[in-house]
């Protein structure tokens, strides 16, 4: 076996950052490009909060600048190219990878833990709900939520959203078995679908995957997307927890050269390197500067984040107002390989202004002309993307950054 690859944290950061498309030249705009980062990430966190914009969006836009999002949406509800599925939560994936997912809906609910056993036990009691919601659909799909009876035998019990609300949990469960899709959306409001009229049939009709062998794949796209990663980081990348077997399969990439080991700055673990990301450690490093989504594929795992970057990052949305250390919503700076501070924006939609409430540093950013213009310059795309007219800085944000380029220099696409 060849020694492991020694990595310093700045190669590592590089690598990470080239990997998830955030360094070297932008994917273009259109679907081609769109197609090429979606290929690389294999999955879009969806979020409700739209402060600025939905996190999907932010997260393509921190890759490719600016773009229509109705490429996206012609991927998704048109080519069906993509569909809503769970992975390391609720998501955006491509129907390429439909026989990995697909051996999360054919267990569902899996395993003899309290929570699966409750799930099984619930469905069985309330077997008259799933079998209508099936009906309606074979009928009449697609469907919002409201369009079916509540014919609940047992109540679904929590100590959150979810209490009581029997027809959205019976198409949530039904979603995780792959039986239904989402079949488009009316603002927030899925519109469901049975999963044979949904999907493709050249997605649906690949054969199933033996469930070591959509691990191992799986495994390689998380590795891929990540550049550099742990067992562990794999192992909340992508299909977050649904890697039976990784120690095992890891060896055997390895052995079969599928990925190199590494060290890197800074501790002892073991890490991976797949082998079509080793051509990027000799091309020459092309910073960029942008911004990230709270749930960003770069910083998803929260460990990974301080680990590789020294980076501590929480959302506060969820944090009282008064204990927030920055504010409601939080968008880290990445500026080259590095995570140099946070900015805490809000887009004011009926005066077409970008709002930015703070902007913090991390210590050590040395806060020179070209650093501040870049970020300045990242500022004023995202405001463009929003569909703002204008950036404004509250008063408490340092002059330099106040000074910075505004929106109305760049070209303005709204995202939807």
């Amino acid at each position: 076996m060849p020694n492991p690859l020694a990595l310093s944290l700045e190669t590592a950061r590089r690598l990470a950052v080239t990997c998830q498309h955030l360094a070297g030249p932008r994917p273009g705009g259109d679907v081609d490009g769109l197609r090429q980062v979606l290929r690389t990430l294999r999955c879009l966190q969806l979020d409700p909060i739209n402060v600025v914009a939905r996190s999907h969006l932010l997260v393509l836009w921190s890759r490719v600048g600016a773009y229509d999002p109705a490429g996206l949406d012609a991927l998704l509800w048109k080519e069906r190219w993509l569909f809503e599925y769970w992975a390391h939560a609720a998501s955006i994936v491509l129907a390429e990878d439909y026989p990995i997912h697909h051996v999360m809906m054919r267990g569902y609910p899996r395993g003899e833990s309290t929570y699966a056993q409750r799930v099984r036990d619930w469905l069985t009691a309330n077997d008259e709900l799933r079998q209508h919601v099936l009906d309606r659909l074979r009928e009449a799909g697609p469907l919002p939520p409201g369009a079916f009876e509540g014919r609940v035998s047992v109540a679904w019990q929590s100590t959150g959203w979810t209490n009581g609300r029997g027809v959205e949990r019976m198409l949530d469960f039904l979603w995780f078995q792959g039986q239904i899709m989402v079949a488009g959306r009316a603002g927030r409001t899925r519109q469901w679908d049975l999963a044979e009229r949904w999907l493709p049939t050249w997605a649906s009709g690949a054969a199933p995957l033996p469930r070591r062998e959509a691990v191992s794949l799986a495994a390689e796209h998380a590795l891929r997307a990540l550049g550099v990663a742990r067992a562990a980081d794999i192992e909340r990348h992508f299909i977050r927890d649904r890697y039976p077997g990784l120690a095992e399969i890891l060896q055997e990439l390895e052995h079969s050269g599928h990925v190199v080991p590494a060290e890197v700055e800074g501790g002892p673990e073991r890490w991976y390197v797949h082998r079509d990301a080793l051509g990027l450690l000799d091309q020459d490093w092309q910073p960029r500067t942008t911004l990230l989504s709270p749930f960003d594929n770069l910083i998803c795992d929260r460990a990974r984040t301080v680990r590789l970057w020294g980076f501590e990052f929480r959302t506060e949305m969820y944090v009282p107002k008064h204990k927030r250390q920055y504010g409601y919503y939080i968008m880290p700076i990445l500026h080259g390989e590095r995570l140099v501070g946070r900015l805490v924006p809000r887009l004011d939609r009926r005066r077409g202004v970008l709002e930015i409430e703070g902007v913090f540093p991390e210590p050590g950013f040395p806060g020179d002309e070209a650093s501040v213009r870049a970020i300045g310059a990242a500022i004023a795309e995202l405001a463009a993307f929003a569909g703002a007219r204008e950036v404004s800085y509250a008063d408490t944000v340092s002059a330099p950054w106040r000074s910075s380029p505004r929106s109305r220099e760049l070209p303005t696409i709204a995202p939807n």
